[in-house]
C-alpha cells in the first residue's frame, strides 16, 4: 500500500484509491459461486437507494498497481471481480484491468453503465447495472454504452417493484439485448419477494436469468465477504 502523501498519489499514472482486497465467493452474474478476489475501488458518482456498498463511497487509501497485483496474486484464486463504487469514475482502473488480464486472470467489471464502457479491454466481461426508475438514478444510464457490449459481457436489472420489471423487459426488447449477451433480473433486497420476481419471469417466458445475491444469503451482507 502507498505512503507518500495523498497529493504525490493522486498525481501518479500507476496507482488507484481503494476500499478493499479480499477473497471469497462471487455473489452473483454469469461467474457466481466461483472463489473470487474482490478489488473494491474507492468513489461512485451515483446515489442508488438500494445501495449496499455506500461505505466504499469515500476513504480509501492510495494503492500503486504492483501492490495491488501482488496482493491479488497471494490470494491464488482465477477470478478476479474489479467493483466499487463506480470503478471506472477512476480512469486509471482501465489501465489496471489490462493488467489482470495480461496476468491471466479471469477478470470481470462491475459497472453503474453511467460511464463509457468502450476503453475497457475486450477481456474483461464487463458487468453492466442498468438503473431502473426504482433505482433514483435511471438518468444516469448511458445509453450509448449498449451497441458495446458483445456476448462477453453481461447486463444486470436490480427489480424494485412490478413497475421496475415491466420497464426492465421493454428495455431488453428494444435493444434486443438477450441476443447479445447474458441478461440477469436481481430483486431489491427486501423491496421485491424474490419468488414474486420469478413468476413474473417464468410467467412472460422471458429469456433472461434471475438472480440473488449468493454473499446475502451466507453472510448477511457483511462488508469484506
Amino acid at each position: 500500500m502507498s505512503t507518500v502523501s495523498p497529493e504525490a498519489a493522486a498525481a501518479s499514472p500507476e496507482r488507484l484509491r481503494l476500499t478493499e482486497i479480499f477473497l471469497s465467493l462471487q455473489g452473483e452474474s454469469r461467474s457466481i459461486g466461483w472463489p473470487t478476489v474482490f478489488v473494491r475501488l474507492t468513489g461512485c458518482p451515483l446515489r442508488c437507494q438500494y445501495c449496499d456498498t455506500a461505505y466504499a463511497f469515500h476513504g480509501g487509501q492510495w494503492w500503486d498497481f504492483d501492490t495491488i497485483l501482488a496482493e491479488v496474486a497471494q490470494h491464488g484464486a482465477r477470478h478476479v471481480c474489479v467493483t466499487g463504487g463506480e470503478p471506472l469514475a477512476q480512469k486509471r482502473c482501465v489501465e489496471l484491468l489490462r493488467r489482470l488480464c495480461d496476468e491471466g486472470y479471469d477478470v470481470s467489471l462491475e459497472t453503474s453503465g453511467a460511464i463509457d464502457i468502450g476503453p475497457v479491454d475486450p477481456r474483461v466481461s464487463r458487468v453492466l447495472d442498468i438503473k431502473t426508475p426504482g433505482s433514483g438514478e435511471v438518468a444516469r444510464n448511458l445509453w450509448s454504452n449498449l451497441p458495446l457490449l458483445t456476448a462477453h459481457d453481461q447486463v444486470k436489472f436490480v427489480i424494485c417493484s412490478r413497475g421496475d420489471y415491466d420497464w426492465a423487459k421493454a428495455i431488453v426488447a428494444e435493444h434486443k439485448l438477450t441476443q447479445t449477451c447474458d441478461v440477469l433480473f436481481s430483486p431489491s433486497f427486501s423491496q421485491v419477494d424474490p419468488s414474486a420476481l420469478a413468476d413474473w419471469i417464468v410467467a412472460d417466458r422471458l429469456p433472461v436469468r434471475f438472480q440473488l445475491q449468493l454473499h446475502k444469503i451466507l453472510w448477511n451482507d457483511e462488508p469484506g465477504r
